[in-house]
């Protein structure tokens, strides 16, 4: 499986047209089509539907363009990384994380390498901590910022100095927004937004003393910032950390934490045995300097 022809198939994908993807990809039409006919035949399978008007993708082409933007993603990758001049560091860092303050601190980090280092460029990917896993176990992030707990036995890992702060976030003429803090009893009868990584709903159905499940959960996210728009529309509550979403002057919104208190503590964290670039290298020791100071 050619890494050329997988980047012939993404075009196509992407441009749902045979004539658009030879242009973009700077090839004859002929040659593109007989290219990726080919292809199939070499999988043994049908990748496309082929209307009149688009070409859309069959069940096994949906799963093959996952794979393939993978594939070509680390490729990309690997190759940036190769491409460095000796006497200059460089290269890419990719960095996934959730929504957490303590990325501050990744940025004071990144601030500092990038003054030494001006050639290094870092990639940022946002998610929770279920989807930074499957991209640092395919190799296509460098580090993970997640929280606590993470499985140390796949990982090595760094422990931020830092913690955030589990509460509840509502609106501010919500029957609940007079309370200094928020308990189980307080949301057992109320719609809940919830967060719907693996580890948190775990910690949640802890601190509910019940299964997740079993409450009205009327939605689950993946990024705080539309939870709270739906919070905004009155939906519901949305359980979440603090200091991710403005709630001061003219916001809608308040944060309550909850009580008793659930806090995050924060690991940056990279596969056991993890080959690093030049480029990750500088950046793991910059951002151990960087937390010696923050904790001094």
């Amino acid at each position: 499986m050619e890494i050329r022809l997988l980047k012939y198939f993404i075009a196509l994908a992407n441009h749902e047209s045979v004539s658009a993807a030879a242009q973009f990809l700077h090839v004859s039409q002929p040659s593109l089509s007989r290219q990726l006919s080919d292809f199939e035949k070499e999988l043994g399978t049908v990748l496309f539907i082929r209307g009149n008007r688009k070409i859309t993708l069959t069940e096994e082409g949906a799963f093959l363009l996952k794979k393939a933007k993978e594939i070509v993603e680390l490729v990309d990758k690997t190759e940036a990384n190769f491409n460095q001049s000796a006497e200059i560091i460089s290269g890419e860092i990719y960095i996934g994380g959730g929504e957490t303050d303590a990325m501050h601190l990744i940025a004071k980090a990144l601030k500092s390498l990038l003054e030494e280092h001006p050639g290094i460029q870092f990639h940022l990917y946002s998610g929770n901590a279920d989807d930074i896993a499957e991209k640092l176990d395919s190799g296509l992030l460098d580090f993970g910022v997640v929280i606590e707990p993470a499985d140390k036995q796949k990982y090595d890992f760094l422990k931020i100095p830092a913690t955030d702060v589990w509460g509840v976030l509502m609106r501010k003429d919500s029957p609940l927004a007079n309370k200094p803090s928020i308990h189980p009893n307080d949301l057992l009868d109320k719609p809940l937004l919830i967060s719907r990584q693996t580890a948190v709903s775990n910690e949640l159905s802890g601190w509910f003393g019940q299964n997740i499940q079993d409450l009205n959960v009327v939605a689950t996210y993946n990024l705080i910032y539309n939870a709270a728009l739906m919070v905004e529309e009155n939906i519901g509550y949305a359980l979440g950390l603090d200091k991710l979403i403005n709630t001061t002057g003219d916001s809608q919104l308040c944060f309550k934490p909850l009580e008793p208190g659930m806090e995050a503590n924060l690991n940056v964290v990279w596969k056991k045995n993890q080959v690093f670039s030049n480029a990750s290298k500088k950046f793991l020791d910059q951002l151990r300097r960087t937390i010696e100071v923050h904790s001094s």
